[in-house]
């Protein structure tokens, strides 16, 4: 399934030395957007119209995978290796408004992108997607630090990148910051609720290996709605920074998560996403804790597939 996997030797530097790592772990990715993305492209073209058409204004309820997680808890980091692009970045709330992710295999080597907001279609490129995501983000919901909850979306047709719609909303923040409402963590949470709360909904809880989940604001919002966890998948990011018990915390499950865990690595500085996802393997392949991890539960492929 998928292409024939290279041998070749990639040398990656990272920090005072540098590893090999087997050319295979770069594009692992391509057994993702086989034949599975063709059987199931037209299912989510379907879905993507009908959203277009607003018939969840109507009450009539569409699967949507809804991406949540603490403030600074790397969402933007999950979604840019899934993705392939660039998102903005900086301190503070950085999605303030619902951004609605339409990823597409293109075989075309050149990749397509624009965003879509208040009735109106523009073309971006690789280079300048954060700044348009700002532009647009400021067009729709003001250029402070307040939140909107009309969506902008976002359509990438890159090679190589999981046939996926989600919907990415504002990291969770309970104290406000100077310009931000008093209300803001009311309202963020009344939008997490409004997305998450349909039963067709795939909550795609974000959290941090740092901190301890069962104290997670994404954990206590998706339990409200979701109790057993049935319809949420958990993607624990910087497991580079706190390996040590991350194997009991993932297999013990104490917040009931019922898709399961993924472990991932987030991109760090001006690494491309395919050294990345190498380095990434590496880690998890040698670390002498975070190798212990099932391997059916770490690495961006992984989430990819569970995603499909």
């Amino acid at each position: 399934m998928g292409a024939a996997k290279q041998t070749d030797l990639a040398c990656i530097s990272e920090g005072e030395g540098s590893s090999c790592v087997e050319q295979h772990a770069i594009i692992e990715a391509a057994p993702i957007v086989s034949s599975y993305n063709e059987k199931i492209r037209p299912l989510l073209d379907a879905v993507d119209k009908l959203r277009s058409l607003m018939v969840m204004e109507e009450g009539i309820q569409l699967p949507t995978i809804v991406v949540v997680g603490d403030q600074s808890s790397g969402k933007s980091s999950v979604l840019e290796s899934l993705a392939g692009i660039s998102l903005p970045r900086g301190q503070g709330i950085c999605t303030r408004v619902p951004l609605r992710m339409r990823l597409q295999h293109h075989s075309s080597p050149e990749p397509e992108f624009q965003l879509e907001y208040n009735g109106k279609v523009e073309h971006t490129d690789e280079v300048n997607i954060a700044d348009d995501i700002v532009n647009a983000t400021n067009v729709i919901a003001g250029g402070g630090k307040g939140i909107s909850n009309t969506p902008l979306t976002l359509l990438v047709k890159k090679n190589g990148v999981p046939d996926l719609t989600m919907v990415d909303l504002p990291g969770i923040t309970g104290v406000p910051v100077h310009g931000q409402p008093e209300d803001i963590y009311d309202q963020i949470k009344d939008m997490i609720m409004h997305y998450i709360k349909p039963e067709e909904s795939i909550i795609l809880n974000v959290l941090s290996a740092t901190v301890d989940f069962t104290t997670c604001e994404s954990i206590m919002m998706s339990q409200s709605v979701d109790k057993a966890g049935d319809r949420t998948l958990a993607v624990v990011t910087k497991v580079d920074k706190a390996p040590e018990g991350l194997l009991e915390k993932v297999t013990a499950d104490d917040v009931s998560i019922g898709l399961g865990y993924v472990c991932v690595r987030n991109r760090i500085g001006d690494k491309t996403n395919e050294e990345a996802r190498a380095i990434s393997q590496q880690l998890f392949q040698t670390h002498p804790l975070l190798s212990k991890i099932d391997k059916s539960m770490v690495g961006i492929p992984v989430l990819a597939q569970k995603l499909l």
